[in-house]
C-alpha cells in the first residue's frame, strides 16, 4: 500500500491566498488540528490550529505565514508505514502528499490512516492473537506460517518488533480461529516461547470496542 493510495477528498486544502479566518473556520468544521497550505500547486506547509489562533492579522494571506508552517510531507510512492512514522514524529492530524518532483497531490487524514492500519492488521476480523518470543537467529516467518497452516488455520496479520540491546524479537500473530489450543501446543513442541495468547471471543470484542472508541475520538 502506497501513501498516495490513501488520499481522499475528506479533508480540504487551503490556498496561500486564503486568510487565517478561513483557515480557522475549516479547522473547526472538519475537526482537524492541521491543514495543508498550497500555492500554485506547490506545498507551502501545514498550518496548525495553534498558529491560526496566535497570529496577529487574521485577514493576512496564509502565504505570508510561511515561516510558521510545518515543512513536512510524504512522497506518494512511499509505503503507508512512512505515513505512520511522520504522523507520530510530528503529531499530525493530516499528512500532505507530494510527487517525486515536490508537487502537491493531496492529503491523508489520521482517520484514514488508522482505518487502513486496522484493515492491514485485521483488527475487525474475528480470531485469536498469539505473541511469540524468538531469537533473531531463529526467526522464520515461513516456519511460523507453516505451523499455523498445519493446524488448518492461517495468519491474518503479523507484526514483528525488536527490543533495543537484545537479540530477542516479539512476533504478534492474528489467527483466523478463536480456538488455537492446537496451534499453541504445536508451537510448544517446536520450542517456541509464547509470551501471551488471547483466544476468546471476548478479547476480539474488546479490540473492536477499542478501535471503535478511537474512531469516535478522531471524529469528535
Amino acid at each position: 500500500m502506497r501513501a498516495g493510495d490513501l488520499i481522499s477528498d475528506e479533508i480540504p486544502t487551503l490556498e496561500g491566498a486564503d486568510n487565517g479566518l478561513f483557515a480557522m473556520q475549516l479547522l473547526d468544521e472538519y475537526k482537524m488540528k492541521h491543514l495543508p497550505v498550497v500555492a500554485q500547486g506547490r506545498l507551502l506547509g501545514l498550518i496548525s490550529d495553534t498558529v491560526v489562533y496566535e497570529i496577529d492579522d487574521h485577514e493576512a494571506p496564509l502565504s505570508s505565514l510561511a515561516d510558521y508552517l510545518q515543512k513536512v510531507s510524504v512522497i506518494q510512492d512511499q509505503h503507508v508505514y512512512d505515513l505512520v512514522h511522520v504522523a507520530a514524529e510530528f503529531q499530525l492530524s493530516a499528512i500532505p502528499i507530494v510527487d517525486a518532483g515536490g508537487k502537491y497531490v493531496g492529503v491523508v487524514s489520521i482517520y484514514c490512516l488508522v482505518r487502513e492500519l486496522s484493515r492491514v492488521a485485521a483488527i475487525k476480523d474475528p480470531g485469536a492473537i498469539i505473541v511469540l518470543e524468538v531469537h533473531e537467529k531463529d526467526y522464520s516467518m515461513a516456519e511460523i506460517s507453516q505451523i499455523v497452516e498445519a493446524n488448518d488455520a492461517r495468519v491474518l496479520s503479523a507484526n514483528v518488533t525488536s527490543t533495543p540491546d537484545s537479540t530477542k524479537m516479539e512476533v504478534t500473530l492474528k489467527i483466523n480461529r478463536l480456538n488455537v489450543d492446537g496451534i499453541i501446543q504445536t508451537f510448544n513442541r517446536y520450542d517456541y516461547t509464547i509470551s501471551a495468547s488471547f483466544h476468546r471471543s471476548g478479547m476480539d470484542d474488546t479490540i473492536r470496542d477499542r478501535y471503535d472508541e478511537l474512531m469516535r475520538y478522531l471524529n469528535t
